[in-house]
């Protein structure tokens, strides 16, 4: 059996495509901030709306006809209901213009302009009728329904005795009615205060969701499983639940063995069992993309699961930069590795037994200038060859891929690595990176296992659930 023909698929892990659930996550996740915007926009529209004027509109309505001789055959009736259908027409424009509105401002002694008072007057005809209605906006009520009235009044004057009189003194053949009056508005037409602040709230709404969705395509870490399952082509080999006490309680198989992240480190026991087929000892590296992913924590809860079921285990703090497994397991850690390559102490000196199981314990011991050289040496592939001759498993915490070569280099005398990502923390690009950079000196990305899963908000998984039921 190949690594490539083992695949270990947790229930969230499976062919991810983006779904409608994806994007629901996308906006639970950025509720506050959808919400605060949608509520800034409506305290906009409501300021919108409370400092607009008031305005109030009244209309007239004015019946334009062509008179014709008594006795006039349908014909003739049917050339004077054309000619005013066109008329009416050109009149529109005509009802704005200087030629009615001026005397409208001198006879009601306006202090506005022509322009001014063109902007509050529309003029409009349904198609193919004689009827022009006129309406006009004042913050005055009284105002508006006299302003509309004086301009019917003006506009019928200057088309009787100005545009169709003829040149006898016959009477205009163009007659203009008013069919209703302007009437006082007994109400505002404007502002709008309902609509003006379901817009501003609307558009609260959409910028907020815009910038989810711009934060969502932006910000490239990983959410869940299968987010991993689709950045990187290797098996997913487990989940951790998130537990924000963990930085204080980070041993939880030994602390609290019933506890559910404790049984998701069993599970990933089982899972990493695969991996070590054959009948040799098999030698894993643990590590991850950058800092703060889990990668030291999860290589000691690993190896204590792995000594809770009997097997021999070594556990070796390979993080010759930042060592941490001396300070979880409470141990001394100033005699270890480093001490051990450099060939000052012998490896069953430095090596340290820790709890009821057959798990051995080799810190990092004093920090060294070179690092990767040491990892990389021909004294760290024979430390390696003797610990198979004793232990069935050896679990090596190494310092972060993205950082330095230290974990590839580690890599390449073992069975392969396993990558940590932790959840809302792993970058994809830098996840991606990291299998690269172990892939490119002939190393293997045996999985990944995933900490640091939500159990709530709109990220959660059911992980905390998932570890009490195995792989």
């Amino acid at each position: 059996m190949s690594r490539h023909q083992l695949r270990v698929v947790l229930p969230e892990a499976r062919g991810h495509k983006v779904t409608v659930q994806d994007y629901l996550r996308v906006l639970r996740r950025n509720l506050v901030l959808i919400l605060s915007l949608t509520l800034i926009g409506l305290s906009a529209g409501v300021l919108v709306a409370f400092n607009s004027p008031t305005r109030y509109t009244a209309s007239t309505e004015l019946f334009v006809s062509a008179q014709t001789a008594p006795g006039a055959t349908p014909s003739e009736l049917n050339l004077a209901r054309g000619y005013a259908q066109q008329a009416v027409t050109s009149y529109l424009a005509l009802i704005t213009s200087s030629l009615v509105l001026q005397p409208v401002i001198d006879d009601l002694d306006l202090d506005s302009t022509v322009a001014e008072l063109a902007s509050r007057t529309s003029a409009t005809a349904s198609l193919a009728s004689t009827a022009i209605t006129v309406t006009v906006t004042d913050e005055n009520p009284g105002q508006a329904s006299r302003i509309a009235n004086a301009i019917g009044d003006s506009f019928t004057v200057v088309v009787a005795e100005q545009l169709e009189r003829p040149i006898d003194a016959r009477p205009s053949i163009v007659r203009i009615d008013t069919l209703q009056a302007a009437q006082v508005p007994l109400k505002p037409s404007a502002p709008n205060v309902p609509l003006i602040i379901t817009l501003g709230a609307l558009l609260g709404l959409a910028v907020g969701v815009g910038v989810a969705v711009l934060r969502s395509v932006l910000d490239d870490r990983i959410r869940s499983v299968g987010d991993v399952e689709s950045a990187i082509d290797v098996p997913i080999l487990g989940g951790i639940a998130l537990d924000p006490e963990a930085v204080k309680n980070p041993l939880i198989v030994a602390a609290s063995a019933r506890d559910h992240r404790a049984e998701a480190f069993r599970a990933l026991r089982t899972n990493v069992k695969f991996l070590a087929w054959g009948d040799g000892a098999s030698a894993f590296v643990i590590t991850s993309s950058g800092p703060g992913e889990g990668k030291s924590t999860t290589a000691t809860n690993l190896a204590i699961a792995f000594a809770d079921s009997g097997a021999r285990v070594a556990l070796i703090d390979g993080d010759l930069r930042l060592p941490r497994i001396a300070d979880y397991l409470s141990i001394e850690g100033s005699i270890g590795l480093t001490e051990v390559l450099i060939g000052r102490v012998a490896a069953s000196e430095a090596l340290q037994r820790w709890g009821r199981g057959a798990l051995f314990v080799l810190p990092s011991g004093t920090v060294p200038p070179n690092p990767a050289e040491l990892l990389g040496s021909s004294a760290m592939s024979d430390l390696l060859t003797d610990l198979k001759t004793t232990f069935d498993i050896i679990i090596i915490d190494a310092p972060p891929v993205g950082l330095v070569t230290d974990a590839a280099v580690l890599t390449h005398n073992t069975d392969g690595a396993i990558l940590v990502a932790a959840a809302g923390k792993t970058h994809t690009s830098r996840l991606k990176n990291a299998v690269t950079s172990i892939e490119g000196i002939d190393a293997k990305v045996l999985g990944a296992v995933v900490t640091m899963l939500p159990t709530k908000g709109a990220d959660r998984t059911s992980y905390g659930a998932y570890g009490a039921y195995g792989a």
